[in-house]
């Protein structure tokens, strides 16, 4: 049996991205950047003949500085590949190049060895003056897409839920007449004009969910939902393409049509849509913000607050913006080993370090104190989280929760496994 494929973190799915968002920044002075893709099944000593050749090849470049850095470069490479007896499973991905530094004339060869979130099938080596990430941004891409259809006797909402993106596609009106006829008109003959118009709207409703839903990638369901009888009217008709009459995972009562019904069914189906990650945001946050407001104990927001409950091991849930930009500086002595840390935002680390040029050391009053190590504070979190066996959860700001998750609290907060 085909093992069931595991899903990722949004800790894994964070860390990737922004270290793809720093690769993408980065510019050689020519084409010295190289970048190697390697597929699963691929053999470690058919890349490495692969890259001798590139070797060999690179020997004809003119330039004399990008020659070497070329060269050097696949050296590099062929170096972290001599690591691995086999190609991991779901591939490997090698990047390499000298890097211009501030000053002018100076560059420093990075090597990044990333592993792909998912098997990857291209077979690359190219060398370029930008590494080639974006095979890599594709695969972070959220592919899982439900179809939302929100019907009563007045319109019809057509949404799609992709990850964290809700997006209203479509919405038009049936119609439909009321109940009440006009005066004068038969009974009848009214009723037989109402049921044209319904049968009209069907049809319409129909070629639209054909339309808007069949041909999206990753489409996992249906959800039919709306006020009243009509949306259960519609499904034992024969208006729904058969391609999608087996994708209809659910039909739910909500008290609206429109973007208020549509925001109605994702509130109502989060068991329907338990993968999507809109959905697990906002009970995550959601179930914080319980904890918060009930003043139960079980719950801490703030930097200084939640690494402490986490050094308690108290944290059974941390949870981060991603929008959070601030990072973790250790300043250290070089004369007698002090060290202390301070939270700096990422932009204000330069200041920092002008800040501590010349200042004595509070122990040993030497003027020695420098930056030693500068870390993102998610990831400086995240590694006190995993110590304890705590789980992590790095919320986006694309929710009302997750802004307030970055404005009310600071992006930092936590549920608790007990009161502290």
């Amino acid at each position: 049996m085909k093992k069931p494929k595991k899903k990722r973190s949004s800790l894994e799915i964070f860390r990737l991205r922004k270290t793809l968002e720093k690769l993408g920044e980065k510019e050689g002075r020519g084409t010295e950047l190289v970048s190697l893709y390697v597929p699963p099944g691929k053999h470690i000593s058919e890349v490495s003949t692969t890259l001798r050749q590139e070797y060999g090849t690179a020997a004809n470049i003119k330039s004399d500085t990008t020659r070497n850095n070329v060269q050097d470069a696949i050296t590099k490479v062929m170096q972290r590949l001599k690591l691995f007896k086999t190609v991991p499973e779901n591939g490997l991905v090698i990047f390499s190049g000298a890097i211009p530094q501030n000053g002018p004339g100076s560059e420093r060869n990075e090597t990044y060895v990333l592993a792909p979130p998912e098997p990857i099938s291209i077979n690359l080596y190219r060398c370029d003056s930008r590494f080639h990430t974006k095979y890599l941004e594709e695969m972070l891409r959220e592919k899982d897409v439900y179809g939302i259809l929100l019907a009563d006797s007045s319109e019809a909402t057509f949404a799609l839920l992709q990850g964290r993106t809700l997006n209203i596609v479509k919405e038009i009106t049936s119609g439909i007449p009321g109940k009440m006829r006009a005066g004068g008109q038969s009974a009848r003959r009214f009723e037989r004009q109402r049921e044209a118009k319904i049968l009209e709207f069907f049809n319409r409703v129909g070629e639209y969910t054909s339309e808007i839903f069949l041909g999206v990638e990753g489409l996992k369901g249906i959800i039919v939902a709306g006020p009243g009888p009509i949306k259960n009217d519609f499904l034992k008709g024969d208006y729904l393409h058969y391609q999608l009459k087996d994708r209809i995972l659910a039909t739910l009562d909500t008290a609206y049509t429109g973007e208020q019904g549509v925001k109605e069914v994702v509130e109502k189906a989060p068991e329907i849509m338990r993968r999507v990650r809109y959905v697990e945001e906002r009970a995550l946050m959601q179930k914080f913000l319980y904890e918060v407001g009930h003043d139960t104990g079980l719950a801490t927001y703030g930097e200084r607050e939640v690494r402490r409950a986490l050094k308690m091991g108290a944290v059974g849930t941390l949870i981060v913006s991603d929008a959070l930009d601030i990072a973790r500086v250790t300043v250290s002595c070089g004369n007698c080993g002090h060290s202390k840390k301070e939270t700096a935002k990422s932009r204000e680390v330069d200041a920092v370090e002008q800040k501590i040029a010349g200042e004595p050391c509070p122990k040993c009053k030497s003027p020695s104190l420098t930056v030693e190590k500068v870390e993102d504070v998610v990831e400086e979190l995240a590694g006190i989280a995993e110590q304890y066996d705590a789980d992590v959860e790095v919320v986006s700001t694309d929710t009302e929760e997750g802004q307030m998750l970055k404005n009310a609290f600071g992006g930092i907060a936590a549920t608790l496994r007990y009161k502290i």
